[in-house]
């Protein structure tokens, strides 16, 4: 294939890609649809643009060992982002933060409408308590679905001989977590229409969290699955010997802040206050299940120790002056190229809209959650952009200086320029790396943000700048 063949396929498929960039970025364009996938595709605005609530409680830990700070306010975290999940609301940021000794929690809802609302959900210890069926006719169990029965052996690194076993069968209609797409809406509306009937099967017994002494992970001696051991104190040991006695053959319900998360099933009565939670689950699915049931054992009070308002109004106006600053910006860039380089910068300014439109259209598909800080970053991504074309333009005047023909220049220049390019660009994004990785949700945006414009500005400089070039000194190309 000649070389020409080449630049101008090049070409096309830069247009094909302008085109699905603008179809993305159109505001009232299709949404992205796979099979059971489904994404609307959206700028989702953070909490400084949109308007919300920025909350910070402080985790009370005076009552928790050490050693259990980090699984408790773990814990703590998981039962809070449920919470806030339930509340309906778009792409909610709930974080843990260690500050001189002091867990906090740091929690931004984007477009809430009634804090007051959400901070008494928020607010709230984590709540466990033990449920019995209310006379409803269980389902024959499979083999191997398991129940509650005496333990056979030790599992390893559990308790003395005689601990039972708590066998469990995990629903995964109802235990399923929200892992699932946010788009998949029909389907998550079922499950959250389905834990209300399931609440209403179910009836409070006096065993409580606070009975729980202990969950944690351990490993079955046999066959190495994780598995959960339990621990009550005096009186929970007496409350669920009379609760397993009672429910021989049914299943006892296990529900955090009212969401069912497991539901064994009685097989015989346990009296010893211990016991083992099994079942067909991974490892990271067991480490899950006691991390809750930790966290509604655990007294964690948090107590709200900051608090800050966005109104919508205020987050309009942020949105309308970084429009008119970032438009602002790319004018005058664009008329300073046009000025100083003439035809070149005419055709980087070209390539500069085409790099917009494809950021643009990443932001939408990957989602990116746009806040302040994030477009700052984005803006910040247009001025590397230009610097590398303006380094392979002054390359390219060097090459012609030299007396060299002008499609050599134009290939001498990117290849001398692209090393210069790619060091500049590899320094910033290793920087953004660390700031995503270690950073608050605010750097976060700014640093994933600018990661994608860099990442993207050097296919705009290498390869849409490099082609238009290319495409006007065509004649200077071998056409062999």
């Amino acid at each position: 294939m000649s070389i020409r063949k080449k630049i101008w396929l090049t070409f096309v498929g830069i247009i094909i890609l302008v085109v699905l960039a603008g179809l993305v970025d159109w505001p009232k364009g299709p949404d992205f649809k796979i099979g059971q996938f489904y994404r609307e595709l959206k700028v989702h605005l953070g909490l400084d643009l949109q308007g919300g609530t920025h909350l910070v409680y402080e985790c009370d830990l005076s009552k928790i060992k050490p050693e259990d700070y980090d699984e408790a306010v773990a814990g703590v975290r998981d039962v809070i982002e449920r919470r806030v999940n339930a509340l309906g609301l778009a792409e909610p940021v709930v974080q843990t933060v260690a500050v001189e000794g002091h867990y906090r929690l740091i929690i931004e809802l984007a477009g809430i409408k009634d804090v007051e609302k959400a901070q008494a959900e928020i607010g709230q210890t984590p709540s466990l308590d033990f449920r019995e069926l209310i006379g409803i006719p269980m389902p024959e169990m499979k083999e191997g679905e398991g129940g509650l029965e005496e333990t056979k052996e030790e599992p390893k690194e559990a308790e003395e001989p005689g601990t039972s076993s708590l066998k469990l069968f995990i629903s995964q209609a109802l235990a399923q977590e929200e892992s699932e797409e946010p788009a998949e809406v029909e389907e998550k509306t079922e499950k959250i229409e389905e834990q209300p009937q399931v609440q209403t099967m179910f009836i409070p017994t006096k065993l409580a969290g606070h009975h729980l002494k202990r969950a944690q992970l351990q490993f079955d001696k046999q066959t190495n699955q994780p598995q959960i051991g339990l621990e009550f104190d005096a009186e929970g040991t007496k409350l669920f010997a009379e609760i397993t006695e009672r429910n021989v053959g049914k299943p006892v319900a296990i529900f955090l802040d009212n969401y069912l998360i497991s539901a064994p099933t009685v097989q015989e009565p346990i009296r010893e206050g211990k016991a083992v939670v099994t079942g067909e689950f991974t490892l990271q699915e067991a480490k899950d299940l006691a991390m809750r049931l930790n966290a509604g054992a655990l007294p964690v009070p948090i107590n709200l120790i900051s608090q800050q308002n966005v109104g919508a109004s205020l987050g309009k106006i942020s949105i309308e002056k970084s429009l008119l600053a970032g438009v602002l910006g790319l004018l005058c860039i664009a008329l300073f190229m046009i000025f100083y380089y003439r035809f070149l910068g005419a055709l980087a300014t070209c390539a500069l809209l085409i790099y917009g439109l494809i950021v643009l259209a990443l932001f939408k598909l990957i989602p990116v959650t746009l806040t302040l800080a994030g477009m700052a970053g984005f803006i910040l991504s247009v001025g590397m952009a230009v610097d590398a074309n303006v380094l392979i333009f002054e390359r390219m005047k060097e090459e012609l200086r030299s007396g060299k023909p002008q499609g050599v220049a134009v290939d001498e220049g990117f290849k001398y320029a692209w090393s210069a390019i790619r060091d500049s660009n590899v320094s910033t994004l290793i920087t953004c790396v660390i700031l995503a990785w270690f950073g608050t949700s605010i750097i976060k945006g700014f640093a994933i943000t600018l990661g994608v414009g860099v990442l993207v500005s050097m296919f705009s400089a290498i390869t849409i700048t490099r082609t238009f070039l290319r495409l006007f000194y065509v004649k200077h190309h071998s056409k062999t």
